[in-house]
């Protein structure tokens, strides 16, 4: 028995929750999967996993071992990169994820220069406004915007987006501009689901947080197309600032109520905490934050 090959299995399985999520994941059929824990079971002497028809548990032995395991092969793969070099020279795989419209207009732009100095690297670019586990999902390194909620990350702080309501000119002439948060019940608004719900905004009044109703004539699930419905002169939309960017640059749309305005969104470059940083990424890190500060300024 592969014990390595076993242990890896193993984990899938914890962390994908069942054996026949972990076998998708693996690309390995699920009889193979099923066949190489219980034989490290066997090998064992110990029920690492407690089987059900909904769910998997760890019994008390398994948490014990799947904690061992997992830094045996977290030991295993350093030993391999350094073995392979990423210590020494920068080369090898890297995976990334950021915001689907910030990644496509800045940090994609900064990957393929990346690429052009680093010809031994090859990258991975993931754009989605999903928050992607990055240790489960294997990311080496994601741009997050907004407060972080995992302390187990090491961030670099790249600045601020400001979150800010538009308006087309065409809308703004057949309809009165709103003055304050309270004025937007009586105009009709775009939403955007991934960023704020459909029935209220919060705006910052002072210390105060103001949650406003509004009347979502039009709900989207991408900020590129409230952009565009707002362009068309639908109504009001808000979405972060770099979303809406060229549009208001391009006087297709106008920033209302900035006043109250919550506070910026942080920027980050966050990448999971580990001993040695993979020279790699390092070279990644240090390429990517001095550029795209560049572009939040």
């Amino acid at each position: 028995m592969d014990r390595l090959d076993a242990m890896s299995m193993l984990l899938a399985v914890v962390e994908h929750g069942s054996l026949s999520a972990a076998s998708r994941h693996l690309r390995s059929p699920l009889a193979t999967v099923s066949r190489k824990v219980s034989e490290l079971e066997a090998h064992l002497g110990a029920k690492l996993l407690q089987r059900s028809n909904r769910k998997i548990t760890l019994t008390e032995a398994g948490r014990s071992y799947v904690e061992a395991a997992r830094e045996i092969l977290d030991r295993v793969d350093e030993a391999e990169r350094t073995a392979a070099g990423e210590y020494s020279a920068p080369k090898g795989e890297l995976t990334m994820t950021a915001p689907i419209v910030f990644g496509r207009l800045h940090v994609l732009p900064v990957v393929v220069d990346f690429l052009k100095v680093y010809p031994e690297i090859n990258l991975r670019l993931m754009l989605g406004d999903r928050l992607s586990n990055l240790v489960e999902d294997h990311i080496d390194l994601a741009l997050r915007i907004g407060t972080l909620a995992d302390s187990n990350l090491i961030a670099k702080r790249l600045g601020a987006i400001r979150r800010t309501v538009y308006a087309s000119p065409d809308y703004l002439a057949r309809h009165s501009a709103p003055r304050q948060p309270g004025d937007l019940s009586a105009h009709d608004c775009i939403t955007f689901e991934n960023m704020a719900a459909t029935r209220s905004w919060t705006f910052t009044e002072g210390k105060r947080d103001l949650a406003v109703p509004i009347r979502s004539r039009l709900a989207v699930n991408t900020a590129e197309a409230a952009v565009d419905a707002a362009v068309a002169g639908l109504g009001i939309t808000r979405v972060l600032s770099y979303q809406a960017a060229r549009a208001a640059a391009a006087g297709l749309l106008a920033p209302l109520l900035q006043d109250f305005e919550p506070p910026p969104a942080p920027v980050q470059l966050v990448y999971p905490s580990q001993g040695l940083v993979p020279l790699k990424l390092r070279a990644l890190v240090d390429f990517a934050t001095p550029r795209l500060r560049a572009t939040l300024k």
